[in-house]
């Protein structure tokens, strides 16, 4: 390809489009199923229950310290996946390209996908790509299904959690949404501020076989945030939600970046965060439990479910009071996935 640019004849079907999806997207995404380039992939017959997501991405810088846009579509979709207790199988790979996006930054970001896709086993399976005159896009948008499978014993959903469990995230709160708005803003804060991107599904499955029928909620605490998120599993779930503002995991340069910048690490943003709502019983297992993986060595207890207004979420301050957490009001950080 010696043109350094999207035309728009990578977009047409033929000829230069041929050699865009052998030159580039097979050299880096190739297996057997992609490799027959037909309209649907074939996939064989599974145990279990199928889960089927979407999303798109349309992040803004689409490079940033920890990431890529590729990088958070694989993640944010096996991250969906694995929030309904799935083992993700494949993903499909939509793209949206803009004339004149230099070539170099595609081939960027199909490397990421590709090497997050093989870090997590879950290959692409299908694909295709259109492409918008310059000006009626912004460089690249993806979109990314995926299909996983859920043993038959296991159900996961927000209006699972009960009375006296025990509310469990992964790790730290913000890393992805102030690095993002940082990047945005073009403002220098001190620390390593990076995004919190990366799948969650293996540390998932373990803690699914390992305390078997003790997890009844997970989330990703995506947009809108931790706040958000547990307000909606509040609701849907009937019941009231306490949380220890003491135990909240917020990285020392997260907070001082908030407190700059006016923000609540209860609202921003996670893209590598879990929060799992377990048996109160279990709790303490389900914390070693994630704690043993990388991806939840940062793991705390957060608060607990109880009876009170349904749909309510509060915190213990540390002066003693109690506050109530809304969900978020308005987009403080625009497109951040």
């Amino acid at each position: 390809m010696s043109n350094k640019t999207i035309l728009l004849d990578h977009g047409s079907g033929g000829l230069t489009s041929q050699k865009l999806i052998s030159g580039m997207f097979l050299k880096y995404l190739d297996n057997p199923i992609l490799r027959t380039l037909e309209d649907s992939a074939v996939l064989e017959n599974q145990p279990g229950k199928l889960a089927f997501t979407t999303d798109s991405y349309v992040v803004d810088p689409i490079f940033f310290p920890g990431g890529d846009i590729g990088k958070l579509a694989v993640h944010g979709t096996i991250n969906d996946l694995a929030m309904r207790g799935a083992r993700p199988l494949c993903l499909s790979l939509g793209l949206i390209l803009e004339e004149g996006f230099p070539l170099e930054e595609l081939e960027r970001v199909i490397v990421s996908i590709s090497e997050s896709c093989n870090e997590a086993g879950v290959p692409i399976v299908t694909g295709d790509t259109k492409v918008v005159p310059r000006g009626k896009g912004d460089k690249i948008f993806i979109n990314t299904s995926g299909i996983g499978f859920i043993e038959e014993d296991i159900t996961i959903s927000s209006r699972m959690a009960q009375e006296g469990d025990i509310v469990i995230l992964s790790g730290t709160m913000g890393d992805h949404g102030i690095t993002i708005m940082t990047r945005q803003a073009g403002i220098s804060v001190k620390g390593d501020l990076k995004s919190d991107t990366m799948p969650l599904h293996n540390l998932v499955q373990k803690l699914l076989h390992e305390i078997p029928g003790c997890v009844h909620t997970l989330r990703d605490p995506t947009r809108g945030g931790v706040a958000s998120t547990l307000n909606e599993i509040a609701e849907n779930s009937g019941l009231c939600i306490e949380l220890s503002d003491e135990s909240l995991p917020v990285r020392p340069e997260i907070r001082a970046a908030c407190e700059l910048l006016g923000l609540e690490p209860l609202y921003l943003a996670n893209e590598g965060k879990c929060i799992a709502i377990v048996r109160g019983d279990k709790a303490d297992k389900a914390l070693e439990i994630m704690r043993s993986t990388s991806e939840g060595s940062e793991a705390a207890i957060i608060g607990r479910v109880i009876a009170g207004k349904a749909g309510r979420v509060i915190i213990n301050t540390p002066v003693g009071g109690k506050r109530i957490v809304t969900p978020l009001h308005g987009e403080p950080l625009p497109r951040i996935c």
